[in-house]
């Protein structure tokens, strides 16, 4: 019975995947017939392009990597327009065994989530991209004439989506944190100066060596930290005041209490 049960599981996790993998696959094939994986790095490498000095063109060293490098931006770019159907599919799977309570904190959680994430990336490219750049090149020597190579550009935007995206999930861990008991308010606002410092250690172990990129990473985690404890202050209050669980408590402690239970005596 147990494995029928395992099995079943498996057999629904692996459709799942299919599912997501397929929406990707579809995403994928539309971008590259349009606009084109051309067309798509283009884009993504426009921040850089402006900041160079006019004329200048991006180099790459590789045979095969004018190919290889607009595919596997054109493959991140159909993940992210099919992150919300993935993100669907691992929710049917996990969701009948949530209890309702449970469902009702998880979606907005998954769609804040998600949003998060893809604002931190827009943030990175429409933002942190320029004006990093800019400052590069105003910085670089004026005998020096730039030729970024593709390759280490688009390893180079991976890292950084990556870093915004993960930084922007910060309110989503603190408000997890609070909700399942892990840590208090209290404790985590006694820690904020810990955390100013872990976020500006953080920012300069992933952001490239300036000041300029690790300052526009470390103040938004202070910002994001902030904004987590002022919504968990909320969210800890109805977590503690009106839980199902205690609800339940509630009643079973009454009905234990109940004239009816065995041993005593129903004689008037």
């Amino acid at each position: 019975m147990q494995q029928d049960t395992f099995i079943s599981h498996l057999i629904e996790l692996r459709t799942r995947l299919m599912h997501g993998l397929g929406a990707v696959l579809v995403a994928f094939v539309v971008l590259f017939l349009y606009p084109g994986s051309g067309a798509i790095y283009d884009f993504l490498a426009a921040p850089l392009m402006h900041a160079l000095p006019e004329g200048t063109k991006m180099i790459a060293t590789g045979v095969i990597t004018p190919f290889m490098v607009p595919m596997k931006v054109t493959a991140l770019v159909a993940f992210l327009v099919a992150l919300p159907y993935v993100l669907y599919q691992a929710w049917a799977f996990v969701a009948p065994g949530l209890y309702d309570h449970e469902k009702k904190f998880a979606v907005p959680l998954i769609v804040a989530s998600t949003a998060l994430f893809l604002i931190g990336v827009a943030f990175c490219y429409y933002f942190v991209f320029g004006t990093v750049f800019k400052f590069i090149n105003d910085f670089a020597p004026k005998s020096i004439t730039p030729a970024p190579d593709i390759e280490a550009y688009f390893t180079f935007v991976i890292t950084m989506f990556m870093a915004f995206g993960v930084t922007f999930e910060i309110p989503i861990a603190v408000i997890i944190l609070v909700r399942s008991g892990v840590v208090s308010v209290e404790k985590l606002t006694e820690a904020r100066p810990y955390v100013i410092v872990g976020a500006f250690v953080i920012a300069a172990v992933v952001t490239p060596p300036d000041v300029l990129s690790q300052f526009m990473l470390a103040v938004p985690m202070c910002l994001l930290f902030e904004a987590g404890l002022f919504v968990s202050r909320f969210v800890g209050v109805r977590a503690r005041t009106g839980s199902p669980e205690s609800a339940e408590s509630a009643e079973s402690a009454e009905s234990a209490k109940s004239p009816e239970s065995p041993g005593q005596s129903t004689t008037p």
